[in-house]
């Protein structure tokens, strides 16, 4: 009788169960998927597409050992709407001299 090697089973997890792990945005996830950034996702069946639990385990970890830059804070004096003022500007200057 023949041996049969024995192929441990992939855990899936679902959308749901994912959303739990990483809190992204469904497209923020898709965006990354495309950049090949974070692990691919595969059809089990025409509405139903799953992870696997240990690629997704193994980015996380990834993840969190190394430190990713902060996104810088965007410059407000910049803004075309609702512009903040400098420094040298008083807000009653703008107002018409009696």
């Amino acid at each position: 009788m023949a041996r049969r090697e024995i192929t441990p089973i992939k855990r899936t997890i679902r959308r749901d169960q994912l959303r739990e792990m990483v809190p992204l945005a469904d497209s923020t996830i898709y965006e990354m998927e495309q950049r090949g950034e974070f692990p691919r996702r595969f059809a089990l069946s025409a509405r139903c597409v799953v992870w696997d639990l240990a690629e997704v385990e193994a980015w996380l970890a990834a993840r969190r050992s190394t430190p990713l830059a902060r996104a810088p804070h965007p410059d407000v004096r910049q803004r075309r709407t609702r512009p903040v003022k400098g420094p040298g500007r008083v807000a009653g200057a703008a107002s018409k001299a009696e």
